[in-house]
C-alpha cells in the first residue's frame, strides 16, 4: 500500500512557511507535478492505412507494393521524384530524422523566474522550436537528409502510478522546498571538433552530422543557446509574456523572428524570418529580407544557391570554396567555424534565406472543413516546414497527413536536461520514434504555417505556386492568407500595433472602408 508520510511531511512545511510563499510554492509544487505527470508514456500504436499516401512535409509515402498500378493515382499532386513506393522504413527514416523539442526538466531557471521545466505551458514553444529546426534543416543539409541513426530509435518506455513515480513526485517537491534550481548554467555553445575521415564519401557523411549537432545545439536548454528557450522566453517579456504563460501562434511567430534576427552565432547570419501581416504576404517585404544589409537590389536577385550540404553540392565542393579539406581537417575547425565560413559564402551572393511565417485563423471557435484541403495542399510541398497549433491549449506541430488525419510531433513528454556544450552529447533524445495522428476536425483552427524561401527567385517560384493553391473554389470562397505586391507600409496597415496585439490576426485598418470587408471573412 502507498505511504504518504512523506507528501504530508511537505504539506506540513508549506503551511509552516506562510502566506507570503503560498504563490511561490504552488508554482513549485505544479512544475513538480508536471515533471512525473508528462515522463509518462503511453504506448499508443498510431495506425496508417496501406490503401492511402502519406504526405510528410512534401515527401509522398506509399505503403502498398511497389507493382500496385493504382498506386500512382492515389498521391496528393506529387512529382514523380517526390514519390517514394511501398517503403515504410523511408516513411520511418524521414520521420524520426525530424528534430523533435519536447519539454524539459531541470535545466537552469528560464528569465524572470525560479522556473527550471517548462512542463505543463511550453508546448507552444517547443512546437516553434521545432518548425524552426526544420527550417534550419532545409537551410543547411537539404529536405533529403536523414539521420544516420534514425531507425535504430527505441520505442519510448511505457510508466503507469506506481509507488515509485509517488516517490519521485515527492522528492521532487523536496528538491524544490529546499531551492534546488537544476545544474548550473553552461557556458557558450560547442566547440565540436572535425576529425579526419576518410574517403570523400565518408567526409560528406560527417560534415553533416557535424551541422547536424551543431543544428541541435542551437536549441539547448541554456541561457547561451541562439534559439533555446531561455531566449525564447526573454524575447516573451517584451511582448507581456512569462515564464509560465500560455504562448498563442501568432505570437510565436514574432518572438522567433526576433531571436532568429538578433542571433550571434555566425552561422545563422545567412538566415532571417518574416511575418505576415493581417494574413498578408507582401512580396516587397520579403524580398529585402532576402537582401543582406547593405547590399542593392541587382546583386541580390542573382542569388539561387542550393542548401551548403545539399545532394546536389557535395562535401568537397563545399570545402573546396573554403579551404582544401587537408587544410580544414588538419586545423580541427569547428562545426562553428565551418558554420561561419558557410554565413560569408551566402554572404558574398549577396542574400540570405528567409523564414515566411504566416499567422491565421480557420475559422471560428472550430476549424471550417473547407480548408481541410488548403491545409493538405500546404503539407504536401517541400519548402513547408509545417505547421504550429493543435487543440486549445496544447500545441503541436503538424508535420504530414494520411486521407483526413493529420501526423504531427508531440512535445508533452518531459525529458531530462541535457548540456549541449559537451561535444559528445546524446542526440536520441532528440528525435522521435513514434509518429501521431489528429483527426483535422481536432485541429484548432487559430495557427501559424511555416515556408522556407531561400533565395529571391525560390520566393517568387514559392509565391506563384502559393496563389494557386489559395485561389478560392466553389466551397472554400475566402483564402488563408494572400499575396500583394509592394510594401506593408504601402497600404498603412495596423502599422502602429505591437507584435502582442497581432495576436488576432485579422486586424484591419477601419480607414479603408467597405473595401476592406472583402479582404476576409471569418468563416
Amino acid at each position: 500500500m502507498l505511504r504518504w508520510d512523506g507528501f504530508y511531511s511537505l504539506v506540513v512545511k508549506m503551511e509552516n512557511k506562510g502566506n507570503e510563499e503560498v504563490e511561490k510554492l504552488k508554482t513549485k509544487f505544479l512544475s513538480a507535478w508536471h515533471n512525473v505527470k508528462y515522463s509518462w508514456a503511453l504506448k499508443s500504436k498510431t495506425s496508417f492505412s496501406r490503401n492511402s499516401p502519406v504526405f510528410l512535409l512534401g515527401k509522398c509515402y506509399h505503403f502498398k507494393a511497389e507493382d500496385d498500378d493504382s498506386l500512382r493515382e492515389d498521391c496528393y499532386e506529387a512529382s514523380d521524384e517526390d514519390l517514394v513506393l511501398g517503403n515504410v522504413e523511408a516513411f520511418r527514416r524521414d520521420f524520426a530524422s525530424r528534430v523533435w523539442l519536447t519539454y524539459r526538466k531541470e535545466f537552469p531557471p528560464l528569465p524572470g523566474s525560479t522556473l527550471t521545466s517548462d512542463c505543463g505551458w511550453g508546448c507552444m514553444l517547443r512546437a516553434g522550436q521545432m518548425m524552426l529546426a526544420q527550417a534550419l534543416t532545409l537551410h543547411f543539409l537539404g529536405r533529403n537528409w536523414t539521420w544516420s541513426e534514425a531507425l535504430t530509435l527505441q520505442p519510448l518506455d511505457t510508466e503507469t502510478w506506481t509507488t515509485t513515480a509517488a516517490k519521485r513526485l515527492v522528492a521532487s517537491l523536496e528538491a524544490s522546498l529546499q531551492g534546488s534550481h537544476g545544474p548550473p548554467v553552461s557556458g557558450p555553445l560547442p566547440q565540436f571538433q572535425v576529425q579526419a575521415p576518410g574517403p570523400a564519401e565518408e567526409a560528406d557523411t560527417h560534415l553533416r552530422e557535424v551541422y547536424h549537432r551543431t543544428l541541435v545545439s542551437w536549441f539547448g536548454d541554456s541561457p547561451s543557446a541562439q534559439l533555446g528557450l531561455h531566449r525564447l522566453v526573454r524575447l516573451g517579456l517584451a511582448l507581456g509574456k512569462q515564464a509560465g504563460d500560455w504562448y498563442g501562434p501568432a505570437v510565436m511567430a514574432h518572438i522567433f523572428k526576433k531571436a532568429v534576427e538578433e542571433a550571434t552565432d555566425p552561422g545563422l547570419a545567412g538566415i532571417t524570418a518574416y511575418v505576415s501581416q493581417d494574413c498578408t504576404v507582401y512580396s516587397a517585404d520579403v524580398i529585402d529580407s532576402h537582401r543582406a544589409p547593405g547590399v542593392g537590389r541587382a546583386s541580390a536577385e542573382r542569388s539561387d544557391a542550393p542548401s551548403p550540404l545539399d545532394s546536389q553540392a557535395s562535401a568537397s565542393t563545399l570545402l573546396d570554396s573554403q579551404a582544401s579539406a587537408s587544410t580544414l581537417l588538419d586545423s580541427q575547425a569547428s562545426a562553428s567555424n565551418l558554420l561561419d565560413s558557410q554565413a560569408s559564402a551566402s554572404t558574398l551572393l549577396d542574400s540570405r534565406a528567409v523564414i515566411i511565417l504566416i499567422p491565421v485563423r480557420l475559422g471560428g471557435e472550430k476549424i471550417n472543413p473547407d480548408y481541410f484541403n488548403f491545409v493538405k495542399s500546404v503539407l504536401s510541398l517541400e519548402y513547408c516546414i509545417g505547421i504550429i497549433g493543435g487543440k486549445p491549449k496544447q500545441a503541436c506541430y503538424f508535420v504530414g497527413f494520411q486521407d483526413d488525419s493529420l501526423i504531427y510531433m508531440d512535445p508533452h513528454y518531459c525529458q531530462s536536461f541535457v548540456d549541449v556544450s559537451t561535444s559528445d552529447f546524446p542526440l536520441q533524445s532528440y528525435h522521435c520514434p513514434s509518429p501521431k495522428k489528429m483527426p483535422f476536425s481536432k485541429m484548432d483552427p487559430s495557427c501559424t504555417i511555416g515556408f522556407y524561401s531561400r533565395s529571391v527567385q525560390d520566393y517568387e517560384r514559392i509565391s506563384q505556386e502559393l496563389s494557386k493553391v489559395l485561389q478560392p473554389s466553389a466551397r472554400e470562397k475566402y483564402p488563408a492568407f494572400t499575396f500583394m505586391q509592394g510594401h506593408g507600409r504601402d497600404y498603412d496597415l495596423s502599422g502602429g500595433l505591437t507584435p502582442e496585439k497581432r495576436e488576432w490576426p485579422f486586424i484591419r485598418d477601419p480607414r479603408r472602408g467597405a473595401a476592406a470587408a472583402g479582404d476576409f471573412v471569418l468563416l
